[in-house]
């Protein structure tokens, strides 16, 4: 089914590409920004603030805004190049605001008025290094290899980001930490924008994403966000049925086996060629996930839920880099860093969702039903991609 890769598609290889180490380097400090916030802005608006919940509801505004908008920041940015130095500046002055708010106080309803606003302005570096991988690759061997690098170290930033974050915030104070995280943001957006290049022209596209209001319409894409969707949900219930069942103490290290998992699997993935199209992967490793998730329903010893988030991390982050692999193969050029977007706000939505629906079981049948229900989110979207996408004739190019 499956053999490595050639030389050729090594991850050496792959950085070896033109402006390759300058891209990879200054968007891993650009997304270090994002993975270094969430302690620091929770706690500076509780520090400003004074009130937990204030700063509950402002993290999660800015993280929906976030989210919600992140594709039509990627739109802009992919047809305006111009319009990322203005956001890197809207944004790096709107998280000073509230830290420098925070370090002297300031009023419930203007901290969550700057979060929000903070949350509308984030430069889309993930989306665009992913489209840029596309265009330095030549083949499809090199662009899995690459994306899967991508991944796995967008996934080691967002995983060390918080624990940075905290000491950072230990060591100084929640509005300083904040402050730095916004200073880190300005440099690293601003460095990623230096080596990013001008934007290619694609006037017909252009002229297509200004009148549509959602995702790019291309056949199969939709199915594509709904197993992103479902693999985020999937994950989101488990997480939270492992803190409910287990506590921190024990949840913490069941996560970073998730963890390792991913990164594990997304780096032998991307060194993979594979014979079957990553249409049939993508549904293969939904079955497979929800196979793991069945493990510790079935069997709830500690062994057996360690080894299901271990399998289940490198099924998700496989699952990832496959649908960001079918962006190239399903979209049209002038649009793909907008549907990277939308995987991206699929797979937010998607873990959102999960979690509210873990709390809402719990609440009811306590944590049991946590994996049993991933499982069956996993089987449902697989089963629905199955049957709702028609094989698209340039999916057999895929890898």
């Amino acid at each position: 089914m499956s053999r490595p890769a050639p030389g050729s598609a090594s991850y050496r290889a792959v950085l070896a590409l033109p402006r390759a180490r300058a891209l990879f380097a200054t968007a891993t400090l650009a997304r270090m920004s994002y993975g270094l916030l969430s302690l620091p802005l929770l706690l500076a608006v509780r520090d400003g603030t004074g009130s937990y919940a204030v700063a509950g509801t402002a993290a999660g505004l800015f993280g929906l805004a976030s989210a919600v908008l992140g594709p039509y920041r990627s739109r802009l940015v992919e047809h305006r190049r111009a319009a990322l130095p203005a956001l890197t500046l809207l944004y790096g002055a709107l998280l000073g605001c509230l830290a420098a708010g925070a370090a002297l106080g300031m009023e419930a309803w203007l901290a969550v008025a700057l979060a929000v606003a903070a949350g509308v302005f984030p430069p889309p570096v993930g989306p665009l290094m992913r489209t840029r991988w596309g265009e330095l690759t030549g083949s499809q061997e090199q662009r899995q290899t690459a994306l899967s690098l991508d991944a796995v170290t967008e996934s080691t930033v967002f995983a060390a980001g918080p624990v940075l974050g905290g000491l950072l915030t230990a060591a100084t104070s929640a509005p300083l930490a904040l402050a730095a995280t916004a200073v880190v943001a300005v440099v690293g957006f601003t460095a990623f924008a230096s080596v990013l290049g001008p934007a290619a022209v694609h006037a017909p596209a252009a002229a297509d994403v200004r009148r549509r209001l959602g995702p790019p319409s291309a056949p199969g894409f939709g199915t594509l966000l709904l197993m992103v969707l479902g693999s985020g949900s999937a994950l989101a219930l488990a997480e939270v049925g492992v803190v409910a069942a287990r506590g921190a103490a024990v949840a913490g290290p069941l996560m970073a086996v998730c963890a390792v998992g991913g990164a594990a699997g997304g780096l032998l993935y991307g060194r993979t060629r594979w014979r079957a199209s990553a249409r049939t992967r993508l549904l293969a490793l939904g079955a497979l996930a929800a196979a793991c998730y069945a493990l510790p329903a079935a069997a709830p010893a500690l062994a057996a839920v360690a080894l299901g988030l271990l399998l289940a991390g490198a099924c998700s982050d496989t699952l990832l880099i496959t649908a960001y692999l079918q962006v190239d193969t399903l979209v049209t050029a002038g649009s793909r860093t907008e549907a990277s977007a939308w995987i991206n706000t699929a797979y937010n939505l998607g873990s959102a969702a999960g979690s509210a629906a873990a709390g809402i079981l719990i609440a009811r049948y306590g944590p049991a039903p946590a994996f049993p229900a991933a499982t069956a989110v996993l089987l449902t979207t697989t089963a629905l991609a199955t049957l709702l996408t028609p094989r698209p004739p340039t999916a057999r190019a895929a890898v």
